[in-house]
């Protein structure tokens, strides 16, 4: 049976050309760890790390130093990071209706030590309302918290407005940037984002386990750490550092992953971001046509290419989605991820909760010979007579 892979949102497959021989590479020739071992291959590695923090520097045109790019386990450890060593009893956030959990969860955590938020409402495309914004904020309002792209659904928010709304009112702005850093620009510096959170496993095209953020020295000043131990760097003192990348980077970090995420911004460089871009949504323009003609399904969140991300999520209305998603793998060999995506809200919001929704992310490796077989499956799997 063919095997379609249609869950980049989930995390991308394949990976990017040479990821898995640069993570083989680093544990089978180079294997030692990095800020704490004086020799030859422990200072190789740490010039692969500092290469790719100046590559994620450049992709995220971050005006800040190297050493305010910080690696983590991967964005939800960015998230959890940001949130709990910077907000305190007494301050008030504001996010998106459409928001993650790894966004809402500890910021809900935080809820239980006095912190408080308001969602600011989108339409039922998934839009964010922007003129909602201002209305909102309070004199103890600390910041704007949002993704930049929906998971559910793929709708992009105005992160260039949101920025300037927070740079008028002198508050900060924090940007999930998981599903569309490596296929869409972000520039930090234009956006005025404070702080950047990114994962390497989605559309940077890197392995699981490796991720990071990106933040301004004005806020890395307001963000206390969570994690700290031991970073090879003032060993002579048990209080944790207090200069960048050291005061995030506690323990050892995924050396292997690094290695892998290297390669992968390597690749997105040559290929060039805009490429990436265009290929994805011309197989995301040509999947919304042809399921718009299936009357038995209903397009979730944007109906147009306008504005959005390579993810289409659709709600089946005569099967189970559960059952269609069950069907598309077994008879059909498609992947797809059905449910509510970790983002029970952003379902209210859209209308899809609780049944949540079929998803369908599309990555730079499909084609559209497999866009029109999944159409074809679907179709079938509806009862629909293909013309």
């Amino acid at each position: 049976m063919k095997q379609i892979y249609f869950d980049n949102g989930s995390t991308s497959y394949p990976k990017a050309p040479g990821v898995s021989d640069a993570v083989k590479f680093f544990i089978d020739e180079i294997g030692a760890n990095v800020n704490r071992g004086g020799y030859g291959s422990a200072y190789s590695a740490e010039d692969v790390m500092m290469e790719t923090r100046e590559m994620l520097r450049d992709l995220f045109h971050f005006s800040g130093k190297i050493k305010n790019v910080i690696f983590t386990p991967s964005i939800t450890y960015s998230l959890n990071g940001i949130i709990k060593g910077w907000l305190k009893s007494g301050d008030h956030v504001l996010v998106s209706s459409m928001e993650h959990n790894a966004m809402m969860r500890p910021l809900t955590q935080m809820t239980h030590l006095g912190v408080t938020f308001d969602r600011i409402p989108c339409t039922q495309e998934g839009y964010l309302m922007t003129e909602e914004i201002e209305p909102m904020i309070r004199p103890n309002t600390k910041g704007i918290l949002m993704l930049h792209a929906s998971n559910v659904c793929g709708a992009i928010m105005p992160l260039k407005q949101v920025g300037e709304i927070c740079k008028k009112h002198n508050i900060r702005f924090v940007v999930d940037a998981a599903q569309t850093a490596g296929v869409f620009p972000i520039d930090m510096t234009d956006m005025n984002i404070d702080a950047l959170a990114f994962t390497g496993h989605k559309s940077l095209l890197g392995p699981q386990g490796i991720g990071g953020f990106l933040i301004s020295d004005t806020m890395a000043n307001e963000v206390a750490p969570i994690f700290t131990g031991g970073t090879g760097s003032i060993s002579d003192s048990e209080e944790p550092p207090e200069f960048l990348p050291d005061k995030y980077e506690s323990g050892t970090p995924n050396v292997p992953g690094i290695f892998g995420l290297h390669a992968a911004l390597k690749y997105i460089f040559q290929t060039g971001i805009d490429s990436i871009r265009s290929h994805e949504l011309e197989l995301t323009r040509m999947l919304i046509e042809g399921l718009r003609e299936i009357p038995e399904l209903r397009i979730v969140g944007p109906q147009s290419m306008e504005n959005r991300a390579p993810v289409v999520s659709v709600d089946f209305l005569r099967i189970d989605n559960a059952q269609a998603a069950f069907e598309l793998d077994s008879e059909y060999g498609i992947s797809t991820r059905c449910g509510l995506h970790c983002a029970p809200n952003a379902h209210k919001t859209l209308g899809t909760y609780p049944q949540g929704t079929v998803r369908f992310s599309l990555g730079y490796s499909n084609t559209e010979e497999e866009v029109r077989y999944v159409i074809e499956a679907v179709k079938k799997l509806t009862k629909v007579k293909i013309s």
